[in-house]
């Protein structure tokens, strides 16, 4: 993803971004246009596709529904986002073209021109909208950061390693084994962490 292309500009608002064309995806944070790359990595699509697939399974017998990108969250009027996943439990959220409001939960894999929006950007936007319950997924080295909103504030409730198992603190019994998710070819010079090693340390501040 691109640098914000609002910045300078008139600030950008969701009924701008209905007249837009569907040739290229953007984001709308704090008014300012984000462009999203046209195509993620191989890695950061097998990780989403994974992570669907297993909570898809879940949530079949669940009220609450999922959702995978690209799908328009409108958290206001300068703030349009496309999570890589997401769970709305309000139906009157869903509609036709969008959803309206924050989700309980939203996940981002990261990507290395997305993490300073996904870490930092989309950590305080989505506290500040009330989302319940944030995952961002490095995918190397493999790590799960599980953040749940207090106070107005995202608190750290679990970092885990591709050897573990992630359990939703917002979705009691939602349990995701992480060895079938981060199993992926690896590149020249990763190795695999030693079962049971730290997750490496995490890049900025996660609770925004």
């Amino acid at each position: 993803m691109g640098e914000a292309a609002g910045q300078g500009k008139p600030r950008y608002t969701w009924a701008d971004y209905q007249t837009w064309g569907d040739d290229r995806r953007w984001e709308i944070i704090g008014g300012d246009a984000y462009e999203m790359s046209p195509s993620p990595t191989s890695r950061h699509q097998r990780i989403v596709g994974e992570l669907h697939a297993a909570m898809h399974a879940w949530f079949r017998s669940n009220p609450c529904q999922l959702f995978i990108a690209p799908m328009d969250v409108v958290l206001g009027e300068e703030d349009v986002v496309q999570p890589d996943l997401l769970v709305v439990c309000d139906a009157r959220q869903i509609r036709r073209t969008h959803i309206a409001g924050a989700p309980t939960l939203a996940v981002e894999v990261l990507s290395d021109s997305s993490l300073h929006r996904d870490r930092l950007l989309k950590t305080d936007l989505y506290a500040r909208h009330g989302v319940k319950e944030f995952w961002l997924v490095t995918p190397w080295p493999p790590i799960v950061e599980v953040l749940l909103l207090r106070e107005g504030r995202y608190e750290v409730h679990a970092v885990l390693g591709r050897d573990q198992t992630l359990a939703s603190p917002s979705f009691p019994g939602l349990q995701i084994p992480l060895l079938a998710i981060f199993d992926f070819p690896l590149e020249p010079g990763e190795e695999l962490p030693m079962p049971g090693e730290p997750p490496a340390p995490r890049y900025g501040r996660p609770d925004g």
